[in-house]
């Protein structure tokens, strides 16, 4: 990156948070994000996040501590705060010293966001909607991430573009993040040029070289449409599940049926809400485990944001980050010299 880009101004921020070159973060994806991701994503020059989610405390200081062997690059871990084993992770992570810890799932306690502070990690929080990014901000978050709706796997209410205009634009106490539905360099031009801090991305780096992930599910990504991607219902309040996003197959059809048999239960008494949603999250990570890992995009979960549409070739990570740098650089110049007419 030359020292005359007109980008480098808008990556200042992201990059004294993140403590690398590019202010771009590879999300973490469940059998997905493991320690190469991330350790590629930090050689090229980004930053990328382990996925925590339900990964038993001895796998996960395994793949923490391949990291550290791998690359010298900072990292961080993502801890799904619903998961049953959510707190033996977060003792593990801050025994091990990581250098940023994000939160996701629903609303960390304050004492869980002064711990991680504690034991030496920044903190960034989801902050699905404005009511929770202020109150996100109070109980002492580091920065936000704001997720948009059109990102893929687990996701929130709100669309990225309403996340904007309701929390980007009227905080500026803590850096913020921007996701869901971002693939380009000119895409990340203006979110920067708006005053977020940097980007995530998750379904653009699935379409890495270096992503493990199985060739099959790669190529189903690489011809599906943005439309593709749809979010599953909820069928009964009693079943509060979180929407996910995938690529619509056969699996999202088991999902709608696992639904239905849950509701039998909760009506029977067999199972409680906690029960309940274990059985959700337990059928979603085996699901994505057999399209991701094992190749099975028909009743596999094909976890994928609406930007789908727009990865359509697979390409090396430092090729990934070029594109993403010279597009963003490109677009500044020609506002610039629009503006200059």
């Amino acid at each position: 990156m030359r020292p005359d880009m007109l980008i480098d101004q808008f990556f200042r921020r992201g990059q004294e948070f993140l403590g690398c070159r590019y202010p771009i973060t590879c999300g973490a994806m469940t059998w997905i994000s493991d320690y190469k991701l991330v350790g590629d994503v930090g050689e090229a020059g980004g930053f990328g996040f382990l996925a925590g989610g339900n990964t038993p405390i001895d796998l996960l200081e395994k793949e923490i501590q391949r990291v550290h062997e791998y690359t010298d690059k900072p990292f961080g871990i993502n801890l799904i705060t619903v998961s049953p084993i959510y707190k033996e992770q977060l003792r593990l992570v801050c025994d091990m010293q990581c250098d940023i810890v994000m939160f996701a799932g629903s609303i960390p306690r304050e004492p869980e966001i002064r711990r991680a502070q504690d034991a030496g990690a920044k903190v960034i929080c989801f902050a699905p909607t404005a009511p929770l990014a202020l109150r996100l901000i109070k109980m002492g978050a580091d920065a936000l991430m704001l997720e948009g709706s059109e990102a893929g796997g687990h996701i929130g209410p709100v669309t990225l573009m309403v996340l904007l205009q309701q929390i980007l634009f009227e905080v500026e106490d803590v850096p913020i993040f921007a996701a869901g539905g971002i693939a380009t360099g000119r895409m990340m031009a203006h979110l920067l040029m708006m005053g977020a801090a940097g980007i995530q991305m998750g379904t653009r780096f699935v379409m890495s070289d270096e992503c493990k992930a199985h060739p099959d599910f790669k190529e189903t990504f690489r011809k599906a449409k943005a439309r593709d991607a749809v979010a599953t219902p909820q069928f009964d309040s009693r079943l509060p599940v979180i929407p996910v996003r995938a690529l619509k197959n056969k699996g999202t059809d088991e999902f709608g049926k696992l639904q239905l048999s849950i509701m039998q239960k909760l009506k029977d008494k067999s199972i409680d809400t906690r029960q309940a949603q274990y059985e959700v999250e337990h059928f979603w990570a085996g699901a994505l485990r057999d399209a991701a890992i094992d190749g099975d995009v028909v009743q596999g979960s094909l976890m994928a944001g609406q930007s789908v549409g727009l990865a359509d070739k697979i390409m090396p990570i430092c090729g990934i980050m070029e594109e993403l740098v010279n597009d963003a650089e490109a677009e500044l110049q020609r506002l610039k010299d629009t503006l200059n007419k």
